[in-house]
């Protein structure tokens, strides 16, 4: 049985005995030094390592400047939104999460940061922050991607831990080879950590395909009747 389970939690990850992976990780948004990273995203890492360890594969971190190398060809957990500066994460979400947008939300002259899916927006507000976590494949294949982009690092590590926890229910909804898309809500983080969490949406259907793009000039009108 043990055996059984690990071979299904090695297929979900893309992970076999002996094979790396990458960690690429957020830039800390708020410090002056390259290397940087925010406690609660070197959590997360921990968290994915410890995951990679399991399977026994091994991890190895890649910094903002490093290039992390083709999709696919080993598996990669990409830690932090583009609005936390990665750039790795703004790339994915460019030309795989199409349907996923992230921007900074001024209402009314106040910044705030949100990211839109499925034509619904998820604001961060001081009781409730979200992530997307998803898992998708390049166009040849090969490994996963497993993407975890919150509006805060303590959304990350919420993600981390709900993808160490969860993956096994996850398995057995998407399987091996299946891409899927979450949005998870992170309530009352002030108070509770990362402890309160759940799955705010599946966007599995709508993450990937590029959101319709408004005519500016409306429907076209009907002649007059003659």
């Amino acid at each position: 049985m043990r055996r059984r389970r690990l071979a299904r939690e090695r297929g979900f990850f893309g992970l076999t005995e002996g094979a790396s992976c990458l960690l690429v990780v957020s830039r800390h948004a708020s410090s002056p030094r390259e290397n940087s990273v925010h406690r609660r995203d070197v959590a997360a890492l921990v968290e994915l390592a410890t995951i990679a360890r399991e399977c026994g594969a091994r991890a190895d971190r890649v910094g903002e400047a490093e290039p992390a190398g083709e999709i696919g060809r080993q598996t990669e957990f990409c830690v932090g939104g583009p609005l936390t500066a990665n750039p790795r994460s703004a790339v994915h979400l460019r030309t795989i999460l199409r349907g996923v947008t992230f921007a900074n939300v001024v209402d009314p002259g106040e910044p705030r940061l949100a990211f839109t899916v499925g034509g619904k927006e998820y604001v961060r507000t001081p009781d409730t922050t979200y992530v997307v976590l998803a898992r998708f494949w390049g166009p040849g294949r090969g490994c996963p991607v497993f993407l975890l982009a919150g509006l805060t690092a303590g959304a990350n590590l919420a993600a981390a831990r709900y993808l160490a926890g969860r993956h096994r229910q996850l398995e057995r909804k998407y399987g091996a080879d299946r891409p899927f898309c979450l949005v998870l809500r992170i309530v009352e983080p002030a108070a509770y950590g990362t402890d309160f969490i759940d799955v705010a949406a599946d966007v599995s259907d709508v993450a990937f395909e590029a959101a319709p793009v408004a005519d500016p000039i409306g429907p076209t009108a009907s002649p007059p009747a003659q």
